[in-house]
């Protein structure tokens, strides 16, 4: 009976570190970008807040297309090697528009080339999985390189909208 009781024991001790295994928390330093760098008129912001008894990171404004702009974004450096991942998981919250991540890889170049996925930020908590194989590529003849992800966007873009997303967590996932 002792016997029995340590294996269990051994095994339910291993269950955390295989649940470790199976996710990789991202701690995104959050910047802001708009349109404005090439001429645009959209307007947002960045804040931290507490929303719906979370701490998050809130993008907030109006995208404009006005004078050729269209986007505003929350972005985060994210050098690391992602092989052996799955996707990225997030947990958002928002208006129930649909936004962009945007994933950039080292052999980009030019600011307008990434990977990108579209998602609905719903107006409760929700966790969403977007994993790397559903990512298109946007104006880049480059091939995905998961050893090589450099930068991590959360994006309104393309369509005049207000734009109210936030997101709490951010996980690698295999």
């Amino acid at each position: 009976m002792k016997r029995r009781l340590f294996i269990a024991a051994a095994l339910l001790a291993a269950l955390p570190a295989r649940a470790e295994e199976m996710q990789m928390d991202l701690e995104p330093d959050w910047g802001y970008v708009a349109d404005t760098v090439m001429g645009g008129v959209s307007e947002g912001r960045v804040t931290r807040e507490r929303i719906a008894g979370r701490d998050a990171v809130r993008l907030t404004g109006e995208v404009s297309t006005e004078n050729n702009g269209g986007f505003i974004q929350m972005a985060t450096p994210a050098k690391r090697d992602v092989s052996g991942w799955t996707g990225i998981e997030l947990d958002v919250i928002g208006n129930g528009e649909t936004y962009e991540m945007r994933l950039r890889t080292e052999g980009m170049t030019r600011p307008w080339q990434s990977f990108r996925a579209e998602f609905t930020a719903p107006p409760d908590w929700t966790t969403i999985r977007l994993p790397f194989d559903a990512f298109e590529a946007n104006r880049t003849d480059i091939a995905w390189d998961p050893a090589g992800l450099r930068r991590i966007g959360v994006l309104a873009v393309g369509r005049e909208f207000t734009v109210d997303i936030a997101v709490a967590g951010m996980r690698l996932y295999r």
